[in-house]
């Protein structure tokens, strides 16, 4: 354990819950171990961590994040996502690397979704230029996780959402039959949908999309309705 962690550690072996492990697991449908810390708890942790001891100097940062994503318990891969957060807005740091090596090891929702609308999201706005041919690389790759990142990094990005690129991303993976793309082609228009409705009721008429992505495409256009 790397002895910047070893606080982090303590904190949460002295806070686990075992019964409220088994409930996460079982939420989890049986992908993670986890100490157990519900969420409140959990934040609470990592912000007084992070207060005490501050953030890992920079040539550590990386040993930190793989001996984060090396644990058992899930918690442990929140807390590299946390910590990471306070280095995605430094100018002139590379990380897409670590970030890649974050989705695509311990890949389940609850983590990369969180890497690809707070983590990859603000990292493509700061460098624009590696948006197309890194989202060309994870779109290309195969992997399930690179290419829902690929549709959820602009989550927040509202009036900013480049939406040829995000059309783009759905037509090439409309035909795949996996859940987590499905969903996530639906999320992503769902959340456009909050910012120009029309636009995304204009495509969804126009192409044709899995009955599980334009349910959920059309969720909030539905209530306004």
């Amino acid at each position: 354990m790397q002895s910047y962690l070893v606080p982090l550690q303590h904190e949460f072996e002295s806070t686990q819950n075992p019964v409220f492990a088994a409930g996460m697991k079982k939420y989890m449908k049986e992908q993670s171990e986890f100490y157990g810390i519900k969420t409140p708890v959990f934040r609470s942790i990592i912000k007084s961590f992070l207060k005490k001891h501050g953030l890992p100097g920079d040539k550590y940062l990386n040993a930190v994040i793989h001996e984060c994503w090396s644990q058992e318990k899930r918690e442990w891969q929140h807390a590299g996502i946390e910590i990471l957060l306070k280095y995605i807005n430094d100018p002139g740091r590379d990380l897409i690397g670590l970030l890649e090596f974050m989705i695509i090891h311990k890949s389940w929702w609850d983590t990369v979704d969180g890497i690809a609308a707070w983590l990859v999201g603000p990292y493509f706005k700061k460098y624009p230029d590696m948006i197309k041919p890194k989202t060309r690389e994870w779109l290309e790759s195969g992997n399930i996780w690179l290419q829902r990142t690929c549709l959820l990094f602009q989550l927040k990005y509202k009036s900013t959402t480049d939406t040829a690129l995000l059309f783009g991303f759905i037509r090439e993976l409309s035909g795949s039959s996996t859940f987590w793309i499905r969903k996530a082609i639906g999320w992503a228009l769902r959340e456009y949908s909050k910012t120009d409705p029309d636009k995304v009721l204009e495509f969804v008429n126009s192409y044709p999309l899995h009955s599980l992505s334009r349910r959920e495409a059309l969720k909030v256009i539905s209530r306004k309705k």
